[in-house]
């Protein structure tokens, strides 16, 4: 059971902050200036898998997966 605790555990605080980042750019705001940009939308999902691959990254280096 501890296991597969630490493994939802795991997921759920790495899609917990891809959630909130969602939320603020799925609430329709008018004046966004990086909603008129050209690669907005590429550069949110680049910060996006930026912060997951990170925060992968640093559960291997503490031996949490």
């Amino acid at each position: 059971m501890n296991e597969v605790m630490k493994v939802l555990t795991i997921i759920a605080t790495i899609f917990i902050p891809l959630t909130y980042i969602v939320g603020i750019y799925g609430m329709n705001f008018k004046y966004m200036p990086e909603l008129e940009w050209s690669y907005g939308y590429p550069l949110l999902w680049l910060i996006m898998l930026g912060v997951a691959l990170t925060m992968l990254v640093l559960f291997k280096r503490k031996k949490w997966l």
